[in-house]
């Protein structure tokens, strides 16, 4: 029986955590593009803050859930989602090595200055639209197919692994480090992402 009327835990955790990755993600764009209109350079403790948060968070965080609970349950009841959920998960790769570009583009910026910034100001561009377009296809394309093939025990197995991964994260705080990290990035964060002074 398809669960057309159920709101899984797990859509609760996907969204909740593909929020905290858009708001990052925007308040990159807000920076780079402040400064490629002429405007001042934040601290770049804000920039290295927020790709430490996109490199560890999705890898460490957000990805394997998907991979090995959701879309592997999905797997088992259809196969019209194979090739998108295939792309995925090689995005889930790519976008691990692109972060890594981004900081390295980062420190290029750093210690050879406006000269640099061209090329970072290019990856963050090219990040966040690589990452919304990933995250659009799973909330818009995954999770509505999702909630018509699998059943209500299907979903229980997979709300209890991500209740699960949860807990294990909080007993290694590992999650809390990370809230942790994403409350630092909006306190040193002007408006209108964060709540710090203006620049």
């Amino acid at each position: 029986m398809a669960t057309r009327n159920l709101h899984p835990v797990a859509v609760d955790i996907i969204q909740h955590e593909h929020e905290h990755l858009s708001a990052v993600i925007q308040g990159m764009l807000y920076f780079v593009r402040g400064i490629e209109k002429g405007g001042p350079a934040p601290d770049l403790k804000v920039f290295r803050a927020m790709l430490y948060y996109i490199s560890e968070y999705p890898e460490k965080i957000h990805h394997p859930k998907e991979d090995q609970f959701l879309f592997a349950k999905i797997k088992e009841r259809t196969h019209q989602l194979d090739s998108e959920l295939d792309e995925l998960i090689a995005q889930h790769a790519k976008g691990e090595f692109l972060a890594h570009q981004l900081q390295d583009a980062l420190l290029r910026y750093e210690f050879t200055g406006s000269a640099a910034f061209a090329h970072f100001y290019q990856l963050v561009e090219q990040y966040a639209k690589f990452y919304y377009s990933h995250m659009s296809i799973e909330e818009k394309t995954i999770i509505p197919v999702a909630k018509q093939v699998l059943n209500f025990n299907d979903w229980q197995e997979i709300d209890q692994a991500f209740i699960e991964n949860r807990q294990h994260l909080d007993e290694a705080g590992e999650r809390y480090r990370y809230e942790q990290l994403f409350s630092m990035i909006v306190h040193i964060s002007p408006a209108p992402i964060g709540i710090a002074d203006p620049l």
